[in-house]
């Protein structure tokens, strides 16, 4: 691709820095991975110039004695800096991106296609996410987005939630950060709000105490596929369990690996930006979200994540899914699933699903139905902002009747 002017010569060049300084090689015609997230997905890479040797190394960040640098490897604080040098400088577009790592339209519920064509171009043009990673019954809720980037989740949120309810996205990237503040009463406007009721904060979303977020303040944390670019995964999720209100839920996308990712891999920039390096072995995943709170993970969607044959020698035969979870905050929930003879109906009055709500890849609830659930699930939903939305039996029911059977096991 030959540049048109200096501001793309000049991302040219310092995608060009990343590249040499990753440990893969690989032709830029071909396809290196899924969708970030969820299904398969055209190249972006097409047509990029060959690197030369000569291109200046990306600058680093200088190492903290506290941000955790081992053995030679990068900081927290590099990583980090990494990570915004590849979505604040490097990537500026859809197009630049080396894997298929945005979602198509026909990836979006058909609800929220007229939302999203609400949202601003130049918004839109820097979103980097993966599918629309959005539950239901938002209505009138707070709800925080953690990496949100451009804001073009948050302003597809703002319609959901109303004018009643909140959205708050925190992002580390100065660009993106200040591109999503230009829109918030542009956005308000359109909408029809008085005033916007979404906003930015530049920070870590590992430190969300740091920018003032307080406990027990939020109904609903999102986040679409960001988990993987974390040097402190379980640091994220204690945040988000620590502003969750109870009865609230973690709804978020991210890719995952089938065994733990090799050392040698996780300081590559590309690797990392591009949502495979960075990954948590499945496994690990499960254990942390436990350990901080979210005793029952619910895979709401799973699918392989395809690395193509040039890259699976680098990566070590180390292989990645891409999963939808979600996490509740809920008490008296069991690590295991248990039946206790209990049901549940739905009624079908949420708008986006009135004949059929799917609430995880086990539970998926035809309207009208009375249907065996375990504790866990009739627990969840009694307790979480679905409660209205259900008629439930068994309430008291102390008679236990052995393991729920559930239809797939808490693996991809």
């Amino acid at each position: 691709m030959e540049a048109v002017n200096g501001e793309e010569h000049d991302m040219e060049r310092r995608l060009s820095k990343l590249l040499e300084e990753s440990v893969v090689s690989r032709p830029q015609s071909e396809e290196i991975t899924s969708k970030c997230c969820g299904g398969k997905g055209k190249d972006k890479g097409q047509g990029q110039p060959e690197r030369s040797a000569g291109e200046v190394a990306v600058a680093k960040t200088k190492a903290s004695c506290c941000s955790g640098a081992t053995n030679g490897r990068k900081s927290d604080d590099e990583l980090r800096e990494d990570i915004k040098e590849y979505y604040g400088k490097i990537i500026q577009k859809k197009e630049d991106l080396q894997t298929s790592a945005c979602c198509t339209e026909e990836k979006f519920p058909s609800y929220v296609k007229p939302l999203a064509g609400m949202v601003a171009d130049e918004v839109a043009s820097k979103f980097f996410g993966c599918d629309f990673c959005v539950p239901d019954v938002l209505e009138n809720t707070s709800v925080l987005d953690l990496g949100s980037g451009s804001g073009f989740d948050c302003f597809i949120i703002s319609q959901l939630v109303g004018e009643t309810g909140q959205v708050v996205g925190v992002d580390m990237t100065d660009s993106q950060v200040e591109l999503a503040n230009k829109y918030t009463q542009w956005h308000a406007d359109r909408f029809g709000f008085e005033k916007s009721n979404v906003t930015f904060h530049k920070g870590y979303i590992e430190k969300l105490d740091e920018i003032g977020l307080d406990d027990a303040s939020f109904d609903v944390v999102v986040s679409n596929c960001v988990l993987n670019l974390s040097p402190d995964k379980e640091a994220v999720l204690k945040e988000a369990y620590r502003v969750l209100r109870t009865g609230g839920e973690m709804y978020f996308s991210d890719v995952y690996a089938l065994r733990r990712v090799p050392e040698k891999l996780k300081d590559d920039p590309v690797l990392r930006g591009e949502c495979i390096s960075g990954a948590l072995y499945w496994n690990d995943f499960i254990t942390l979200a436990r350990k901080v709170g979210f005793t029952d993970p619910r895979v709401v969607q799973s699918e392989p994540y395809i690395v193509n044959d040039s890259l699976k020698d680098k990566l070590d035969g180390t292989t990645f899914v891409s999963t939808t979870f979600r996490l509740f905050k809920v008490s008296n929930l069991e690590a295991t699933i248990e039946d206790y003879g209990q049901a549940v109906k739905y009624k079908g009055k949420i708008f986006s699903a009135p004949s059929r709500l799917v609430f995880d890849r086990d539970n998926i609830f035809e309207a009208g139905a009375v249907v065996p659930v375990s504790r866990n699930t009739f627990r969840t939903l009694r307790a979480s902002r679905f409660r209205s939305h259900f008629d439930f039996y068994g309430c008291c029911s102390k008679k236990h009747l052995g393991p729920f059977a559930r239809s797939q096991p808490l693996t991809i």
